[in-house]
């Protein structure tokens, strides 16, 4: 079963393989200059995709997490911290900037976005400093907030995202090229879109603050109740010529898995490929619905896979170590109790769970009674948000290194 979950994620990760989706969508070239540009955890793959198929000169630079990087040529590839950013992430940031700065409506910007973008593009509204980015990041980070409100605030303390790199290349023609790490897969969100039109307004983002009682620096906190200058929104005609793709989202991968297992003659079935809240809750939530099912007549003598997507998130109170699909699983093994021919996995294709080096874990009908023979109790380390403990003890840990790619969380529960 372990076998089986491992390679229905493998077959999710390679449904979203920047070298197999991305060359369909390249635009034709210009008539003048072509620049790539790029932030997240696959901007490197995917440069490294469009510089295999593109068919005259170009240039750029792209910015993704230190580990992530590819054997780029032409366009330069920098590695920067994430989830919070750093100085290289800021430089690069501007770099990019002046990277689009002065060409022409002859000209072409070929951006290149993936999740993770909003940490590794990071350049300061004007007033605040490096240091106050990390300090919301990290306030941002472990308030509970999902990803859609996370950057809303990010947006509105930046002077690049909600779209405003766009409007610093105009006027050359953008095409932008994503993919998606966010529920619903809308394009403004994914790295806070900065080459997006950005329907959020500045109130939105103090009510966000407020609501999630977020801990900000002074200079933040000032800037966002001055509200000087808006994110450009819908509709703004110096973006009027870009073009904006999704070219790979959790649901393409999830399907691809739903192949997979049907070929191995399990039933898949889809729950949701936007699934948020907290891991804990989701977790708990799926262990009811599988007891119920085997409760019920409806998979009486069939084998299924119950698959889902989407971005849970923490609400960080403890102080153990686990990634938001580590808390996923211990909650869900907690809610079966040991359900006989049960298996489950869930990881982050991108390959990190939160900060630890493993993707993910996996579950099945002893992990709870393994768990008290190692002297854990699974109820007081879920509290400390400390599942990553709990999944190496047992080396249930699921490692792929990164992927250079991310479409999210995917997550497979087995019924054997």
């Amino acid at each position: 079963m372990r076998q089986l979950l491992e390679d229905m994620f493998r077959a999710a990760i390679a449904a979203a393989d920047p070298a197999v989706i991305l060359p369909g969508h390249l635009p034709p070239p210009p008539r003048g200059r072509t620049i790539v540009i790029g932030a997240g955890k696959a901007a490197a793959s995917m440069a490294l995709a469009v510089e295999k198929s593109w068919p005259g000169d170009l240039s750029g630079l792209v910015v993704t997490r230190y580990g992530h990087g590819a054997p780029c040529r032409r366009v330069e590839v920098v590695e920067a911290s994430h989830p919070v950013p750093d100085a290289a992430g800021q430089a690069a940031a501007g770099r990019i900037l002046d990277a689009v700065r002065g060409l022409s409506a002859d000209d072409l910007v070929i951006c290149l976005i993936s999740g993770g973008g909003s940490a590794l593009l990071s350049w300061p509204a004007e007033g605040l400093t490096l240091a106050d980015k990390q300090a919301i990041n990290k306030a941002l980070l472990h308030s509970g907030a999902p990803i859609s409100e996370m950057n809303i605030v990010r947006k509105h303390l930046s002077a690049i995202k909600g779209g405003r790199l766009a409007l610093a290349a105009y006027p050359a023609r953008v095409v932008t090229l994503i993919i998606s790490d966010v529920p619903g897969d809308d394009p403004s969100v994914v790295a806070s879109g900065p080459t997006v039109a950005d329907a959020s307004t500045f109130t939105q983002a103090r009510e966000i603050v407020k609501r999630y009682a977020i801990k900000q620096p002074l200079a933040a906190h000032e800037y966002l109740e001055r509200a000087q200058r808006e994110t450009p929104k819908p509709g703004d005609p110096r973006l009027a010529n870009n073009v904006v793709k999704v070219i790979a989202t959790a649901r393409n991968s999830i399907e691809a898995a739903g192949e997979l297992a049907r070929a191995r003659g399990f039933l898949p079935v889809v729950l949701g490929d936007a699934i948020e809240g907290e891991a804990r809750d989701v977790g708990a939530g799926h262990g009811a619905q599988v007891l119920e099912l085997l409760r019920g007549p409806d998979i009486a003598g069939k084998r299924c896979v119950l698959l889902s997507g989407g971005e849970t998130t923490v609400t960080v109170r403890g102080r153990g170590r686990g990634g938001r699909n580590a808390e996923y699983l211990l909650a869900l093994a907690i809610a079966l109790n040991g359900a006989p021919g049960v298996f489950a996995l869930a990881g982050d294709t991108d390959g990190i769970d939160g900060s630890e080096k493993n993707a993910g874990a996996v579950i099945g009908p002893d992990t709870l009674a393994r768990t008290i023979v190692k002297g854990f109790d699974p109820h007081a380390f879920l509290v400390d948000n400390d599942a990553y403990t709990i999944f190496e003890s047992l080396n249930d840990l699921v490692f792929t290194g990164p992927t250079l790619t991310n479409v999210n969380d995917f997550r497979a529960i087995v019924i054997n």
